[in-house]
């Protein structure tokens, strides 16, 4: 490649949009955010506007190659990760969304699920898909959409059914992935790993499954191609005379977990990594082989280079993490994030409190949607000190509970751990989770791995980079903490197992 060219990399994230452009040291040079809104139609249910996303991207691409006086003609490629599971259907021709996204977060088709169970299909969804049957991921979502968007919006010459236009294929579906390739560059695809996550994706023959269609009713011919998560054929081009000026490969595109992963150049079978952003999402590579879990964990695409097989991964989704955090902020027990570390410091315990963050449910290894949020072990004594203690422990042990799976379903003993997200800038808790899981916590130099792993793939499909090796060159580490196990670790972790129990199946006698 030219000197001065670059690769850049759109992370779209539950709250918000990130554009970082990296050299080929894999440093950051440029980057840019913007947040969107979040919408709360009822209880449990979570929606976010495309079209709001879309604007968002641009605007945070023109500023960042702006504010480092980097020309557009300079990028290499772009990669794309993105939230995943996220769900949008949207009109092929105008690319008008039929209705707003419906974000992973949202609960509103649990009772679809719990069907699903009932009926004894959830055993055939996992062997096929690598899922537990829940309604985070899209296939359920893009029923309801189906059978509930407004076919007044999509009125042209006659107010057709929406299923109807569906069938027709006039009508896309895609995540959030899919959605911003096709603003780019008018393609409908999406890559093999946020398939894998929309539960109606065979992740072993790598294809859409014909029964699982069938069974929630979604259209053929309103999917998008899936092609490799590095594509040496590109997705395609952006429009030289749109906002960009300029073609550029957008040849990449990873989930946002899969793409840390990546970025975190955990290419070989045992690498593990943890996210800690909005949830916290632990992978570990097995290599091409899908491991099937016995202990409540996802087996998921790892990534997919043009021409290899699909590296796949062991996968525990914690739905409530770094949004915990939020929450403190919500309840005004902080300012910032920041100031909890240091009044978690201000304290030697929780003084028996135990936080379970289960707003929207529990994810791995104990998915019970209708587990609800609960706080046990308060006295008259307590004070804010000891909640935002025990909301960081509680990340902390959430962790736990999946490397456990993980440990037990792999047969790998996990030694240490590579971490990044907002969270880990918090010594505190990167301390404390090396003492609860028991293994060396590695913080990277770059902690926008998520990022960067979307870069790397765009980049390997362009050869900016090489190889593998050539990233795993790149890898640098900031810090790791060892653990320091106290005497009492297994005590406490064992009443947070009791905490947990207090807070499951809570939401049962909600309509």
């Amino acid at each position: 490649m030219k000197e001065r060219t670059y690769v850049g990399a759109i992370d779209q994230g539950t709250t918000g949009t990130r554009f970082i452009v990296f050299d080929h040291g894999g440093q950051p040079v440029a980057n840019a955010y913007e947040t969107h809104e979040q919408i709360y139609p009822e209880p449990g249910w979570v929606e976010h506007d495309p079209e709001e996303i879309w604007e968002n991207t641009t605007v945070t691409i023109r500023r960042a190659l702006d504010d480092a006086g980097i020309d557009a003609s300079q990028l290499a490629a772009i990669g794309i990760t993105n939230q995943r599971e996220t769900t949008v259907v949207w009109d092929r021709e105008s690319g008008t969304p039929v209705y707003n996204a419906i974000v992973w977060q949202d609960r509103r088709t649990t009772e679809r699920v719990e069907a699903l169970e009932r009926e004894g299909k959830d055993a055939w969804i996992r062997e096929t898909t690598g899922l537990e049957p829940d309604a985070y991921f899209s296939a359920t979502k893009a029923e309801w959409l189906l059978d509930n968007a407004d076919p007044i919006k999509l009125q042209r010459m006659r107010p057709e059914d929406v299923r109807d236009r569906a069938e027709a294929g006039e009508l896309c579906f895609g995540t959030i992935d899919s959605w911003l390739i096709y603003k780019l560059t008018g393609a409908h695809v999406t890559d093999v790993t946020n398939a894998s996550r929309t539960m109606l994706f065979d992740i072993h023959d790598l294809s859409w499954d014909d029964e699982l269609l069938d069974e929630f009713r979604v259209p053929a011919a309103m999917l998008p191609e899936v092609r490799p998560s590095a594509d040496d054929d590109h997705y395609g081009t952006t429009d030289p005379d749109g906002f960009l000026g300029a073609s550029v490969p957008v040849a990449g595109a990873l989930g946002d977990q899969q793409s840390a992963l990546f970025g975190q150049t955990c290419f070989d079978a045992g690498d593990a990594k943890n996210t800690y952003g909005t949830g916290s999402f632990m992978l570990m590579n097995t290599g091409s082989e899908a491991v099937a879990s016995e202990n409540g964990l996802l087996t998921t695409v790892g990534f997919q280079r043009s021409g290899e097989p699909a590296q796949y991964a062991l996968e525990g989704s914690i739905f409530i993490t770094g949004a915990a955090i939020e929450w403190l902020e919500d309840l005004t027990l902080i300012d910032d994030p920041a100031e909890s570390e240091a009044l978690a410091r201000s304290v030697d315990s929780t003084d028996g409190v135990y936080v379970v963050p289960a707003f929207t449910g529990l994810g791995a290894p104990h998915w019970d949607q209708r587990a609800r949020g609960t706080i046990v072990g308060m006295t008259r004594g307590t004070r804010r000190e000891h909640i935002v203690r025990a909301t960081l422990e509680s990340i902390a042990y959430q962790t736990r509970d999946v490397a456990e799976a993980m440990t037990e379903d792999s047969g790998i003993e996990l030694t240490d751990l590579r971490v990044d997200g907002g969270a880990v800038k918090n010594n505190f808790l990167c301390q404390l989770q090396a003492d609860v899981v028991g293994a060396d916590i590695v913080r990277p130099e770059v902690d926008e791995t998520t990022a960067l792993g979307a870069a790397y793939a765009a980049g390997l499909a362009v050869d900016y980079w090489a190889s593998l090796d050539e990233l795993r060159e790149n890898w640098r580490v900031d810090r790791e903490f060892e653990p320091d196990r106290a005497d009492d670790v297994e005590e406490r972790y064992g009443r947070w197992q009791e905490a947990v129990e207090r807070s499951l199946d809570w939401a049962s006698d909600e309509e």
